[in-house]
């Protein structure tokens, strides 16, 4: 029926338009139609894990919740380096 093993409704998963990625997660909503209009339509903010657009989709649709830090990136200079001084 379906290419995809992970779900028989291929129109429930993530497809991003402009790179293709299939990771997406959950974006804060920003304006008040957002937060209050998208819901009555069954729609939900998500952005691509890999381009970052934005985009409306079903809340039917599987994307993170955002909310891990896996995907997160610190720069070189605020990691924690081992400090090689003895300080008492």
């Amino acid at each position: 029926m379906t290419n995809s093993p992970r779900s028989p409704f291929p129109f429930l998963e993530f497809n991003c338009p402009d790179c293709g990625s299939d990771v997406g997660f959950r974006s804060r909503s920003r304006t008040f139609s957002e937060c209050y209009l998208l819901p009555l339509f069954l729609l939900q903010p998500v952005r691509c894990k890999d381009c970052f657009r934005r985009d409306y989709r079903l809340i039917f649709t599987r994307v993170d919740d955002g909310s891990s830090d896996t995907g997160k990136r610190v720069p070189a200079a605020i990691q924690p380096t081992a400090s090689k001084r003895n300080v008492a």
